[in-house]
């Protein structure tokens, strides 16, 4: 994997940022293993296409009470109708973006590469403010405030329909973080954030820090080799979260007595998903994983798709799905990895994690397209 280094100002002096060349970049030399003919266990539709335009990482797509909202890295944010594909509205922010889209259904928010964090409402922009750092994670709207996990590991709150600042929680920095999508999702009542190696819960009416529970530990003999952040999508089942630290360890937590259920090594950049009894992730080398949510333990892997880029995974019902750089969507048995459906699209990345909005499967590509189908 390409890492190159950025120094940039992140509103703290001497603060530096590791900007990844791709989710999870291949070494050049390692070409994709060739795909075996597509399998047809499982029957699904192509129900409907659109284009939001070229976009990239940390941008992708996410599902709302049956909107679509989805942006591009010009600027441009839209919610489309899930079943139909249909633009609901469609609005540029007038700046290119850095991270979103996050959403509740009827505001949506978006960062740009200026630092400014937009609120829309029904397609409008209702309020914008400058933060103080870059982000690379969507903000999370919930409860009538946006929240934002800022590079500098940070964490603000805003109110929904001013812009107000409400609060900021901030912790002692590393001089390294990750250019990438971070961890921030509400459980319950608590605010959960990605601190560095941390799964940190705060109060979300004044941000105090009510658990933190460390998932990996930093090691190597450089700044570069001991970072460790917690990066893309997790797995949520009631209170238990399970997340990745980037390319050092997966984990659970507990977020009710806020301890560590168990981590395991592993070698990924991409987040995760799972079920009631498995965990889902996919590894830097292409390969599959699944581990019992239990206790970590393996249950499966597969290496077919060695060096072929892979998104971070969905699981839903029998099935896993995860997306490579070549605009594929496999389709993969929960039980034990094999092969049931395999789709395609325009030819260019799928960019993070494929979505479900009720029983239709929704991708985003690095050139715009979106794409649905319908399981038979």
């Amino acid at each position: 994997m390409k890492i190159r280094t950025l120094a940039q100002a992140l509103g703290l002096a001497g603060v530096l940022m590791l900007a990844l060349s791709g989710c999870s970049s291949t070494p050049e030399k390692l070409k994709p293993a060739p795909l075996t003919a597509p399998a047809t266990v499982l029957g699904a539709t192509q129900i409907w296409t659109a284009n939001i335009g070229e976009s990239r990482e940390p941008l992708r797509p996410v599902v709302v009470g049956g909107r679509l909202f989805v942006a591009n890295a010009k600027g441009t944010v839209a919610a489309l109708d899930a079943d139909t594909g249909r633009d609901v509205w469609r609005v540029s922010v007038g700046g290119e973006l850095g991270a979103g889209v996050g959403a509740d259904g009827q505001s949506a928010a978006v960062i740009t590469r200026d630092n400014e964090l937009v609120n829309l409402r029904d397609g409008r922009e209702q309020w914008r403010v400058r933060l103080p750092a870059r982000s690379f994670t969507a903000p999370l709207v919930a409860g009538g405030r946006v929240f934002v996990l800022m590079a500098d590991r940070s964490v603000g709150a805003y109110d929904g329909s001013t812009g107000a600042r409400l609060w900021t929680q901030s912790r002692p920095g590393e001089p390294l973080v990750l250019g990438e999508g971070g961890v921030l999702l509400a459980v319950g009542n608590t605010l959960v954030a990605g601190l560095s190696a941390r799964l940190t819960g705060l109060d979300p009416s004044n941000g105090n820090v009510q658990w933190q529970a460390l998932l990996a530990s930093s090691r190597g003999t450089n700044e570069v080799e001991r970072l460790v952040d917690l990066v893309g999508t997790v797995s949520r089942e009631g209170g238990s979260v399970c997340a990745r630290a980037f390319s050092a360890a997966v984990g659970c937590v507990d977020t009710e007595r806020g301890t560590v259920a168990w981590s395991k090594p592993a070698k990924g950049s991409t987040g995760l998903s799972g079920d009631a009894t498995r965990v889902f992730g996919t590894e830097s080398d292409g390969t599959v994983q699944a581990w019992q949510r239990a206790n970590g333990e393996a249950a499966w892997r597969v290496d077919r798709f060695k060096f072929r880029e892979l998104t971070a995974p969905l699981a839903v019902g029998r099935v896993v799905v995860v997306g490579d750089n070549e605009g594929n969507v496999h389709v993969l048995s929960r039980e034990d990895g094999s092969d049931m459906a395999r789709f395609a699209t325009d030819g260019s990345a799928i960019l993070g994690a494929p979505v479900l909005a009720g029983q239709v499967l929704i991708v985003q590509t690095q050139k715009g397209g979106v794409y649905a189908w319908r399981p038979q």
